[in-house]
């Protein structure tokens, strides 16, 4: 049977683009993409690189309270939340440039409307035309969730947080996952008055005593924090935002950001129709190797909902690629896969949590928490936290959590360490560096509990 193209790939996102690259440059596909918005995806325009951005905003003022501390004549004016929003735009304009560039030299077709699918080997594009191919690969990605209440149409997601025509002086923050703190403690920074309400202990899911370090470390820099919240309706009164919370009481905003999770983006792709199953949140259930009950049909990313994050989204797309053309069948490894929470202070995190290691039984717990040099010299009251959760049989480094400024930095190298399977013991053989927060690492010499 003939078909328009070898591939088609719904959604220009990290894991698209890649598969349809590999696809078309390493392996001769003829590939086509569809992407209804901007390229790049929700890491690109709307996620992992504005938000980065706007953390490396945040963090100047504090950066010149600590050169005052060290001896300098710095002072901190105001924050110009335009500049740095036009300039933001520019780069985000110049990496989605990148990725068109990157489509375009491999030879993939691209479509900007939105395609959905109609039928096990056919796409159905906006502007009603068809196309059928071989495979069809679906990576539409995730999009925030905003719960159904009087006054939701009211609310903000961190899809419109890049696009705001001025900063607010004061904005509730609803969610407690890694999301909304981020975006609290950018905020914060910014010189925004945070309030943050969630139902239940922020960063939930992550290891208790990190984020409990975390919270306590959000909560001294301002941010007004209050959990077992729940909102009933936002009203607007002129400029301002009322939000009646369910025990009667009343807070004023200029502004309400909803950071209440996300979920699948494959409402309306035909998927359903086609006869691809879907899981509970509406995220498409695949295989390992990314294919889903219907042969030719394929999805990788955040519509799987497996480990959203951007990196594992590439791999996925890469996998793909190579094993449908390349003949080289590979699937991505979701075990060990290293995180970063951007919050200040930041958290990066790997393996199994301390509450993980309770339930699973023989482990042992190692944990450093100082204060930093940098800023204790500066008078803050930072402090940083470095635990390792080791095996107790086989002495495999389990998990790794760190609460510090770059932990992310720092948990990207203890990853490789970990899939390699380090052992306690070769952390300890691991001569540490000295004066670094990252040497607790390698100095810790007594477990503090066991299971």
């Amino acid at each position: 049977m003939h078909f328009d193209y070898d591939l088609f790939v719904i959604g220009g996102g990290s894991g698209g683009v890649r598969a349809a690259r590999i696809a078309a440059s390493e392996y001769g596909a003829k590939v086509a993409l569809a992407e209804e918005y901007r390229m790049g995806g929700t890491c690109v325009i709307r996620g992992c690189v504005p938000k980065k951005l706007m953390v490396f905003a945040s963090t100047a003022p504090g950066s010149i309270r600590e050169a005052r501390a060290y001896g300098w004549d710095a002072h901190c004016g105001d924050f110009d939340w335009m500049a740095f929003r036009t300039k933001l735009d520019n780069e985000l304009d110049r990496l989605e440039a990148i990725y068109r560039k990157g489509q375009s030299n491999a030879g993939v077709t691209v479509y900007d409307q939105r395609a959905t699918v109609s039928g096990a080997h056919e796409v159905t594009l906006a502007d009603g035309s068809t196309a059928s191919a071989k495979h069809i690969l679906v990576a539409t990605g995730g999009q925030p969730f905003v719960p159904d209440f009087p006054g939701s149409d009211l609310v903000m997601t961190s899809n419109d947080i890049f696009k705001m025509a001025a900063l607010p002086k004061r904005i509730l923050i609803v969610g407690g996952g890694y999301i909304a703190c981020e975006f609290a403690c950018i905020l914060n920074g910014l010189g925004v008055s945070v309030t943050q309400f969630n139902r239940s202990p922020l960063l939930r899911g992550f290891d208790t005593e990190a984020r409990d370090l975390i919270v306590d470390q959000m909560a001294a820099r301002g941010i007004n924090i209050h959990t077992h919240m729940v909102i009933t309706e936002i009203t607007k009164q002129g400029d301002e935002l009322v939000v009646t919370c369910g025990d009667g009481r009343e807070t004023r905003f200029d502004a309400v950001l909803y950071a209440t999770g996300r979920v699948p983006n494959t409402e309306g792709l035909g998927l359903e129709a086609a006869g691809v199953t879907l899981g509970e949140r509406g995220e498409i259930v695949v295989d390992q190797w990314s294919q889903t009950n219907i042969p030719s049909i394929y999805a990788v990313g955040d519509v799987t909902n497996r480990i959203n994050l951007t990196p594992v989204a590439i791999r996925e797309g890469h996998a793909f690629a190579d094993t449908v053309f390349g003949a080289k069948p590979k699937h991505m490894d979701h075990e060990l896969v290293a995180s970063a929470v951007f919050t200040q202070p930041e958290f990066g995190t790997c393996g199994i949590t301390e509450e993980e290691a309770a339930e699973r039984g023989q482990a042992e717990i190692y944990v450093s928490s100082f204060k930093p040099m940098r800023s204790g010299f500066a008078g803050a009251d930072d402090r940083v936290l470095m635990k390792l959760i080791v095996c107790r049989d086989s002495r495999a480094v389990l998990g790794c959590h760190i609460v510090a400024p770059d932990a992310g930095e720092m948990i990207q190298m203890v990853a490789i360490a970990m899939k390699m399977g380090a052992t306690k013991e070769q952390f300890d053989a691991t001569c540490a560096v000295h004066p670094t927060m990252a040497e607790e690492l390698v100095t810790m010499r007594n477990p503090v509990r066991h299971y």
